[in-house]
C-alpha cells in the first residue's frame, strides 16, 4: 500500500500514528483545480495553504509594466501560498495559478492553529517546515545578488527536478530572471 504523500512529508520530521494523521487530515480539504486556474487573485484574500499532491503551481506578480516575476513553483508535495496574505489575513499582493491540472489538500490558517495546539508535534512539524521555507528563501536572494546566470540555473535543476521539461521556457526565463535568449544559451551548455 502506498504511504499517503502527507504522511510521508510530515514523518520525514515528526512520526504520526495512524489516529493521529487520520485527526490531521480531518483538517484538510481536497481540491481540485484546472490548468490555467487563478486560485488566488491579487487582492484576494488566501483562505487557503496549498499541499500539492499532483499538479503544478507558481506563485508570480506582475509589475506596472504587465512583467512577470516568478517567485516559486509548487509541485508535488510542495506548499504553496501567498504567506503574508495567509498568515496575516490581508489582500494577497500575488497570484498563485495552476499551470497543470492540479489536485491539493488544503488548509486554512485556522485549521493550522487549531492543529498546530491540539497536536504538538504539527506545531513542530510546521515550525521545522516554515524554517527551511525562509533557509531556502535566503539561499534565492542570495543566489540572485551573488551569481551568475549559469549558478541560478544550476540552481533550478536542482531545487526543482524535472521542471524544465513541464514549463514553457519563458517562465524558466522569469523565475531565473534571465533573458530567453540566455536561457536558451544555458540550456545548451546542458545538452
Amino acid at each position: 500500500m502506498n504511504e499517503h504523500p502527507l504522511r510521508k512529508q510530515i514523518e520525514e520530521i515528526v512520526k504520526l500514528n495512524d489516529t493521529e494523521f487520520d485527526f490531521v487530515l480531518e483538517h484538510f480539504q481536497k481540491k481540485s483545480f484546472k490548468k490555467h486556474q487563478i486560485v488566488l487573485h491579487e487582492g484576494d484574500y488566501a483562505h487557503f495553504e496549498f499541499f500539492v499532491v499532483k499538479g503544478l503551481m507558481r506563485v508570480s506578480r506582475l509589475d506596472f509594466d504587465g512583467k512577470e516575476h516568478i517567485l516559486q513553483f509548487g509541485m508535488e508535495n510542495w506548499w504553496i501560498t501567498d504567506a503574508e496574505a495567509f498568515h496575516h489575513k490581508t489582500k494577497s499582493t500575488l497570484i498563485v495559478d495552476c499551470l497543470e491540472d492540479t489536485e491539493t489538500l488544503s488548509l486554512t490558517l485556522e485549521n493550522k492553529e487549531k492543529l498546530s495546539s491540539e497536536l504538538p508535534k504539527m506545531r513542530d512539524f510546521f515550525l521545522k517546515k516554515t524554517t527551511n521555507g525562509y533557509i531556502a528563501l535566503q539561499k534565492r536572494i542570495l543566489c540572485f545578488l551573488s551569481s551568475n546566470a549559469n549558478d541560478r540555473y544550476h540552481n533550478l535543476i536542482t531545487l526543482y527536478p524535472g521542471l524544465i521539461q513541464r514549463v514553457p521556457k519563458a517562465m524558466i526565463a522569469s523565475y531565473l530572471g534571465v533573458t530567453r535568449e540566455t536561457l536558451s544559451r544555458l540550456s545548451k551548455t546542458e545538452a
